[in-house]
C-alpha cells in the first residue's frame, strides 16, 4: 500500500514540477541567505557599481526592502517545516512517482508500491505490475529493466543514500544517516509532531454510550477505549472533534423508574432522594415492572406524562439522569476521557418529527403492516422510522442524529465507535442517509468503526462467575489491586514514596486494560486475562512502561538535567556510526508514517506493535551502546555520551506521545 501522500497529488506531472521547483527553491533561499550575510558585514561586492549617487541610495534601499522580506520568507518557510515531522515513506512515494512518469510517461496511473524492506530501509516493488501494464499496450520489457529505468528518473534528493535493483525487479532503498540525524534533533527541539494531513476536518465520533440507570459494563469498555484513543490521535494531527456520547435515556424504562421513584421518595420534587446504587434501584423497578400489572399501567401512564413534558415527570426523569451521568463520570474520570457531550436520544425527540415529516415529503416512506419503513440502495433491510403505534424507534433517532451532526455540527467525518454486532445497522443508516440526501459520500467520510467483543479465558463472553455482566468499575478495581501486588512482589512498595506508588499503581491497572484492546485488531473478539496484560514480558503494557521509566533514568543516572538536555539537543549532532544508533534512529523517524497508515485504516493496534518495536530495539542499543560510563570501584560518572543521551530522550519522547494517543499515562519511576 502506498499510503496518505506527503502533499495532496493531482498528477504525475504536478509532482515533478513540485520537486523540481522545491529544488529550486532550496538553492535558491541559499543562495540568498549567503547574499544577505554579504549586506549584514557590509559587503557590497554582488551589487553593481552606478556613478550616481542617488541611483546607488534606491539600489541600497531596494536590497534593504529585499532583505526583509527575505528574512520573513525564510522564518515563515521554516516555522512551517517545523510544524509536522516529515514521513519519509511519504516522501519516497513522491520521488519514486516522479521517476516513474519519467520513464514510463505512457502509463496511466502506474502503483507507486514503496514499502519497508528487508535488504534495505525500504523497497519499491512497482516493476512487476508495471511490466503487466506495459504488456497490455504492446510494450514487452522485463521487471528488472523496468526497475533499472526507474532508477534512472530518480530526481536529486537528500534522502535517498543509494539505490539497487534486486531479485526479479525489486528497488532497495538505503537511506542517508544524513538526512535522519537531523529528524531526532527535530524531536528534541521542536517536540513530537504529527505528519502533515492537509485538509483539516469537523469530526463526529460516536463513542462509549451506556443506558441512564444502568451501571456500565465491560461491554462499554471497547468502545469507550477505542473512541478515546480515536479522538486523541485525530486531534493531535490537527482535526476538529466533538465526541458524542449517545446516551440511551428515554423509553418506556423511564415510565417505571418514574414510578418507582413516585412510591419510594414521593418527596422527590423538594428534597433528592439517596439514590446511592441506580442499578438495584433500576433492578427493583423492573421486577415491580414484570410481576405486577397495575404498577405496570402506571409505568406506562408516567410515560405517556413524561412525553408530554408534564413539568413534575420531566424534574423526575432529569433527577434519575443525573444521578447516573455522575456515576458515568467516575468512570470516565479513572480512564482519564474528557470533553464527552452527552447527547441521549432526548436530545432528538422533537427534531425526530420534522425528520419524518420530509422523509414523507420526499416519498421515501412506505407503509408496511401498519409501520412506515424506508428502503435504500445498498440497505440488506429497511428501517423502521415510525412503529404501527406512531411511536419512533432507535432508526428514527439515529437518522435524526446524523442529520443533526451533519448539518447542525457542521460534521464533515462521522466515526460510529460501536461494536460489530451493529454492522447491518449501520449499513442500512448510511444508506438511508444517502437516498434521503442528509449524507453526500463525496463531500463526507461516513464510517463504522466495528469492534468485536470481550471473551473471558473459556472463550465466551466475557461475565462474572454467577453469570451477571462484568461492572466497569469492579473490572477497574481488579486492575489496582492486581497492579499493587505486582509492584509489591518486586519489592516497589519499599523505595516508592506513598504517591509514586499510588501512580505506578494506576498507570499499571488501567494502562495494561486499554493497552490489552488496543493492541489486538479492533474488528476480532479478544480474551481478557489480568495475568497476560500483567506480564512484564512481551508486547504488554507493563513491559512498555518499565521501558519507558527505564530511559527516563538514564539522564538522571548520568546526572544531567532536563535544562542541560534542552541546550544539547541544539548544539550537539546526533552521531548514528553504530548498527544499533542507526538502527533505533531509523525506527523512531517511522512515527510519522505509522499516524499516517493509522488514519487511513484506523486500526490502533499499528502504534502498539510499533511502540513494541521501538521498544525493544531501544533495548539492542542500550545493551551495545554505552550511554554513561561509571568507574566501577567508586561509582562516579567518568564519561557521557551526549548524542547517545539525545538519542535517548528522543526514544522517551516518541514513546510519550504513543502513550498520549493510546490515552495510556506512564511515569517517570515504577
Amino acid at each position: 500500500m502506498a499510503g496518505r501522500m506527503l502533499f495532496p497529488r493531482k498528477s504525475m506531472a504536478e509532482i515533478e514540477t513540485y520537486v523540481k521547483r522545491a529544488a529550486e527553491q532550496e538553492v535558491e533561499i541559499k543562495r540568498l541567505k549567503v547574499a544577505i550575510e554579504k549586506l549584514k558585514n557590509g559587503d557590497f561586492s554582488d551589487v553593481q557599481p552606478s556613478g550616481e549617487s542617488e541611483k546607488l541610495q534606491i539600489e541600497n534601499q531596494k536590497l534593504k526592502y529585499r532583505e526583509e522580506h527575505l528574512l520573513k520568507s525564510i522564518a515563515a518557510e521554516e516555522a512551517r517545516s517545523k510544524s509536522y515531522m516529515t514521513n519519509i515513506h511519504g516522501c519516497l512515494v513522491n520521488i519514486f512517482a516522479t521517476a516513474i512518469n519519467k520513464a514510463y510517461p505512457q502509463l496511466e496511473g502506474p502503483p507507486v508500491a514503496v514499502t519497508p524492506g528487508k535488504n534495505g530501509d525500504y523497497q519499491c516493488n512497482s516493476s512487476m505490475a508495471m511490466s503487466g501494464m506495459l504488456k497490455s499496450i504492446g510494450v514487452k520489457s522485463s521487471p528488472r529493466d523496468i526497475a533499472q529505468e526507474i532508477v534512472k528518473g530518480i530526481p536529486p534528493n537528500d534522502i535517498i543514500e543509494k539505490t539497487e535493483v534486486a531479485g526479479p525487479g525489486f528497488i532497495n532503498i538505503n537511506i542517508r544517516r544524513s538526512f535522519i540525524s537531523p529528524l531526532i534533533s527535530e524531536i528534541l527541539t521542536d517536540g513530537v509532531k504529527p505528519p502533515a494531513v492537509g485538509w483539516k476536518k469537523r469530526v463526529c465520533l460516536d463513542m462509549s454510550s451506556p443506558n441512564i440507570a444502568k451501571e456500565m459494563h465491560v461491554g462499554h469498555l471497547r468502545s469507550t477505549i477505542i473512541g478515546e484513543s480515536l479522538s486523541r490521535l485525530l486531534e493531535f494531527v490537527g482535526h476538529n472533534v466533538l465526541k458524542i456520547n449517545h446516551l440511551g435515556d428515554w423509553g418506556t424504562q423511564f415510565g417505571m423508574l418514574i414510578a418507582h421513584l413516585q412510591d419510594m421518595f414521593p418527596n422527590y420534587r423538594n428534597e433528592s432522594p439517596p439514590l446511592q446504587d441506580l442499578q438495584a434501584f433500576y433492578k427493583e423497578s423492573k421486577k415491580r415492572f414484570d410481576d405486577d400489572a397495575d404498577f405496570k399501567k402506571r409505568a406506562y401512564e408516567c410515560v405517556v406524562k413524561l412525553q408530554s413534558k408534564d413539568p413534575n415527570y420531566i424534574k423526575a426523569w432529569n433527577l434519575i439522569c443525573d444521578i447516573s451521568r455522575q456515576e458515568f463520570e467516575k468512570i470516565y474520570a479513572r480512564l482519564d476521557i474528557k470533553n464527552l457531550i452527552p447527547r441521549g436520544e432526548s436530545f432528538y425527540q422533537d427534531r425526530m418529527k420534522d425528520v419524518v415529516t420530509e422523509l414523507e415529503e420526499k416519498g421515501m416512506l412506505e407503509e408496511d403492516d401498519g409501520r412506515k419503513v424506508m428502503f435504500a440502495p445498498g440497505a440488506p433491510i429497511p428501517l423502521t422510522i415510525v412503529k404501527s403505534d406512531g411511536g419512533f424507534t432507535y432508526d428514527t433517532s439515529d437518522m435524526t442524529a446524523i442529520k443533526h451532526r451533519l448539518d447542525d455540527e457542521s460534521g464533515e467525518w462521522l466515526l460510529y465507535v460501536v461494536d460489530a454486532g451493529q454492522g447491518v445497522h449501520f449499513q442500512c443508516l448510511f444508506a438511508c442517509a444517502k437516498k434521503a440526501g442528509f449524507l453526500n459520500p463525496k463531500n463526507i467520510r461516513c464510517e463504522h468503526i466495528a469492534f468485536g467483543v470481550v471473551l473471558g479465558e473459556d472463550k465466551k463472553k466475557f461475565k462474572t462467575r454467577s453469570g451477571d455482566t462484568v461492572r466497569l468499575a469492579d473490572l477497574l478495581d481488579e486492575g489496582i489491586r492486581r497492579s499493587r501486588e505486582k509492584l509489591m512482589e518486586r519489592g516497589r512498595d519499599k523505595v516508592l514514596t506513598a504517591k509514586e506508588m499510588k501512580a505506578a499503581e494506576e498507570a499499571i491497572a488501567y494502562g495494561c486494560i486499554k493497552y490489552a484492546d488496543l493492541s489486538h485488531n479492533r474488528v476480532n473478539d479478544y480474551v481478557f486475562s489480568f495475568d497476560k496484560m500483567l506480564d512484564d514480558k512481551g508486547n504488554t503494557a507493563v513491559y512498555l512502561l518499565y521501558a519507558y521509566t527505564r530511559i527516563k533514568s538514564i539522564a538522571r543516572l548520568a546526572n544531567v538535567s532536563q535544562e542541560e538536555l534542552t541546550k544539547a539537543a541544539k548544539t550537539t549532532p546526533i552521531v548514528l556510526e553504530h548498527e544499533k544508533e542507526w538502527k533505533l534512529a531509523k525506527c523512531l523517524a517511522r512515527f510519522p508514517e505509522v499516524i499516517t497508515k493509522i488514519l487511513d485504516d484506523l486500526l490502533l493496534h499499528s502504534l502498539c506493535d510499533f511502540l513494541y518495536e521501538i521498544a525493544t530495539t531501544f533495548t539492542e542499543f542500550y545493551d551495545n551502546c554505552y550511554c554513561v560510563e561509571k568507574d566501577r570501584k567508586t561509582g562516579e560518572v567518568i564519561n557521557v555520551n551526549v548524542s547517545r543521551l539525545l538519542i535517548c530522550e528522543a526514544t522517551a519522547a516518541v514513546m510519550a506521545k504513543g502513550f498520549d494517543i493510546l490515552a495510556i499515562k506512564p511515569v517517570q519511576k515504577m
